[in-house]
């Protein structure tokens, strides 16, 4: 019998792996809903749907390497860079679904949850004030009116696949809809600013670096509580914390 392997595991769901095949167990079945709809709309490599039965989605491995992963520098080429960059634009630019995602969340809203999220920081001593503040001073660059695109919504380099220059799949589709583009983008390279670069050179057109940047630090202000709670280290060196650091 294969082994069964736990990839990632937290109250919200998990993913195992048995062999070649991934289970994906999930306590809210509209994220499942909503990523195998969002895999049979995207225009780019993804994982096929093997059985779902809720609340478990059964997909195969996705073969090739990751991009890379957050604290540690990625093996891939500029080319495989440029590569995922081509591919992000290619779904920006595909027929909106009906719904929205993660990277379009009312701005109000996200707004009033980053003020929360920073006023945690500061007054449970996890952060130092003026590393919140700095950081909550960039991020405003980010709540801005947007045009909408199809968003991946959680494109962490772990969930983009390649082999050399070639991308064999992006994975993990439970957070995609209608959004903000320049939010997949920041995702993407997230502690992995020397590639952002080789991304747009891919992406093709002009990028407004100072709202890549904004979120880079919004979207770490938002994470450190959630990680932490979660039993994750986003003090763990190049982590969402060293992001922070790195806008003073």
């Amino acid at each position: 019998m294969d082994e069964v392997k736990v990839v990632v595991a937290h109250s919200e769901r998990a993913t195992l792996r048995v062999g070649d095949v991934f289970l994906k167990v999930d306590a809210d079945q509209a994220r499942i809903d909503v990523e195998v709809e969002a895999m049979a709309l995207a225009p780019v490599p993804t994982p096929e749907v093997l059985w779902r039965k809720p609340p478990v989605l059964a997909i195969p491995a996705v073969p090739g390497t990751a991009l890379g992963c957050l604290g540690q520098p990625s093996t891939a080429s500029p080319a495989a860079w440029a590569a995922v960059g081509a591919a992000i634009r290619k779904l920006h630019d595909a027929p909106l679904p009906p719904w929205s995602g993660q990277a379009g969340r009312d701005l109000d809203e996200l707004a009033a949850d980053l003020d929360g999220e920073c006023e945690w920081l500061v007054t449970n001593g996890v952060l130092p004030a003026d590393l919140v503040t700095r950081n909550r001073q960039v991020a405003e660059a980010a709540l801005r009116p947007w045009t909408p695109m199809f968003t991946h919504g959680d494109l962490q380099i772990t969930h983009v696949f390649v082999d050399g220059e070639e991308i064999t799949g992006i994975i993990d589709w439970s957070e995609a809809g209608k959004g903000d583009a320049l939010f997949d983008l920041a995702t993407l390279t997230l502690g992995h600013e020397e590639h952002l670069g080789d991304v747009i050179a891919g992406y093709g057109t002009d990028v407004d670096l100072d709202v890549v940047r904004a979120w880079w630090s919004l979207r770490s202000l938002l994470a450190v509580r959630w990680l932490v709670e979660h039993g994750f280290d986003p003090f763990a060196p190049g982590c969402e914390v060293d992001v922070l650091r790195s806008r003073m």
